[in-house]
């Protein structure tokens, strides 16, 4: 199915490579016109020049998640330019944060992860909101390593968790104005971020998995481009891990109003 994002602007962060690269060219395949942010300059003009050369309608901004000010300059320019129809939450602290176990792990690295993945994640989120077209739609990156719990990579999955908490709150926040927000937990992704990954994680991964075998950035991407689609106009403040069927969700954690609780926890006990 062609064109489900024509006509839209999308913002994506971290675009330059990895899975942000592969967001951004699935988006404009489907139409949208893609405003790319990254901190890697030079990674940023070449990914953005060669969307371009296909045709495709791109606009690159540097930008730096852990610099408030950054942010709030960079999403000024963009909305120079106009509104603005989604945002993909991607841009994350991921390579040379793990290794190490909870009693070794370094307390200011922890700070900067923590206020790259979960900072930032708010403050472009809330600079975008104005910006923000009714109808528009959010989508967090998160990971499922905060779903199983992955060692020797606490302050990454505790950012991950964080946004995924974060998402839910902000649903309840953003839904009076007709915006919506979503996360994805994607698994252990074949990309240039993960190509320090230790060999044996990549195995437990791809035998873990139900649908066993590597995961590739083409497994992820259309669940974002759905999520930004008018397909999922009445879809808030979900979490949906996209990693082969590596962990499940189970009913028991549905997040919902007391009252609905109540009546759930009733219905799976009767």
């Amino acid at each position: 199915m062609n064109g489900l994002l024509s006509g839209k602007r999308i913002v994506i962060t971290g675009a330059a490579r990895g899975l942000g690269f592969h967001f951004a060219k699935a988006c404009a395949e489907q139409g949208a016109a893609v405003v790319m942010c990254d901190i890697l300059k030079g990674e940023l003009a070449e990914s953005a020049h060669a969307l371009s050369e296909r045709g495709y309608a791109i606009e690159p901004h540097v930008i730096d998640l852990a610099d408030p000010q950054s942010i709030e300059q960079v999403f000024s320019a963009i909305g120079e330019q106009g509104q603005i129809d989604g945002l993909v939450n991607n841009a994350a602290m991921a390579t040379g944060v793990g290794g190490k176990n909870m009693l070794d792990y370094d307390p200011d690295l922890w700070d900067r992860v923590m206020s790259v993945n979960v900072k930032g994640t708010w403050l472009v989120t809330r600079a975008a909101v104005p910006l923000l077209r009714e109808g528009a739609g959010i989508v967090n990156v998160a990971s499922d390593t905060a779903l199983w719990g992955a060692p020797r990579l606490m302050a990454y999955v505790a950012s991950k968790g964080a946004v995924i908490a974060m998402t839910r709150s902000m649903a309840r926040e953003l839904g009076e104005k007709r915006i919506r927000i979503n996360a994805i937990a994607p698994g252990l992704t074949r990309v240039e971020a993960t190509e320090y990954v230790p060999a044996e994680r990549h195995q437990l991964y791809e035998n873990g998995r139900a649908l066993t075998g590597a995961q590739q950035p083409e497994d992820v991407t259309g669940s974002v481009v759905w999520l930004l689609s008018d397909l999922s106009r009445f879809i808030t403040g979900q979490l949906i891990p996209v990693n082969g069927g590596f962990v499940f969700l189970s009913l028991l954690h549905i997040s919902a109003p007391p009252r609905l609780k109540r009546i759930s926890y009733a219905l799976f006990c009767f």
